[in-house]
């Protein structure tokens, strides 16, 4: 089943602005789901629709096969929504905030009471339960987010940079919690600006620009489109001078670390081979983060 089908959506505003130019796209049920674009391109629009919070021009939209239009009430159960901007009430606590949303859905007091203990401690946050809200920090916000958008279970999650302002430790905590949910049947949408964010979570990818899709692909193959392969290297050793190699770029990241880039028609072998006769011993290769970026930027600039 598709948790998400999205047919010919359109949004224009009186002053004749198109946001969004009649896309089409589908999210199966289960999937880890990446909706990337700049700033300006239709992500958040879209966002706005498929939540009921923005009216479409034209189009259809069904979530979990319940028209959006037609059974407005039913397909919005199925979605729990993580907005860019704090949007609760700062004088509440957190455990209230979670609470009343379980309320707003109609779920029983003994189900909403277990559901808001399971979300909180899901979210590392039950120790913070009855605190004021204005008093945690924006990671901590962030989470209490997450949590009420999940307190009545829906069947599809939206997260509209939900790690926005956070710091790396929480981000990658974060990411596990998320992965733990999905692992656990919950469809969930994304959108960041942290390319490697959309690389480590999502296995399916849509890239909008200008109000259309203009990629729509899973995660592999789209990485697997790059003309170069990008990597960080650790050595044994204290790093004297960086070698010159010639087909790979080499770059110094600290006295114990470098970036090399090369064409994926090169391979490794004779770098491994140059940095040996060079003296230097590699302990360890990782694939850089930021593999997508340059193909999000060649994708959009097209």
């Amino acid at each position: 089943m598709k948790a998400l089908s999205i047919r010919q959506l359109k949004k224009t505003y009186a002053n004749g602005l198109t946001a969004v130019k009649g896309i089409d796209l589908d999210v199966e049920e289960g999937d880890f789901f990446a909706l990337l674009g700049p700033n300006g391109a239709g992500k958040s629009t879209t966002i706005g629709i498929i939540s009921s919070l923005v009216n479409a021009s034209s189009g259809s939209i069904k979530i979990f096969d319940a028209d959006l239009q037609r059974e407005t009430q039913l397909a919005k159960s199925y979605i729990g929504l993580v907005p860019q901007e704090i949007n609760f009430n700062q004088f509440e606590t957190v455990f209230n905030i979670v609470m009343n949303q379980a309320s707003y859905y109609g779920m029983p007091k003994k189900e909403a009471l277990k559901q808001t203990e399971y979300c909180l401690k899901l979210m590392q946050l039950w120790d913070k339960k009855d605190t004021v809200s204005r008093r945690l920090s924006g990671g901590m916000k962030r989470r209490v987010m997450i949590a009420r958008a999940m307190v009545h279970k829906p069947r599809l999650l939206i997260l509209d940079e939900p790690t926005a302002g956070v710091d790396i430790e929480i981000r990658h905590s974060m990411w596990e919690t998320l992965k733990e949910v999905n692992k656990q049947g919950t469809t969930i949408i994304l959108t960041t600006h942290y390319l490697e964010e959309a690389e480590t979570l999502c296995r399916n990818i849509a890239i909008i620009n200008q109000g259309e899709i203009v990629e729509n692909t899973d995660m592999q193959s789209l990485l697997a489109r790059l003309d170069e392969a990008h990597y960080i290297c650790d050595t044994k050793t204290k790093l004297q001078e960086i070698p010159v190699i010639s087909g790979y770029k080499i770059e110094r990241e600290n006295d114990y670390q470098f970036s090399v880039s090369v064409s994926k028609s090169i391979g490794l072998n004779e770098l491994f081979n140059e940095l040996s006769a060079a003296g230097i011993e590699v302990l360890s290769l990782k694939n850089k983060s930021n593999r997508l970026e340059q193909l999000f930027l060649d994708l959009i600039n097209q």
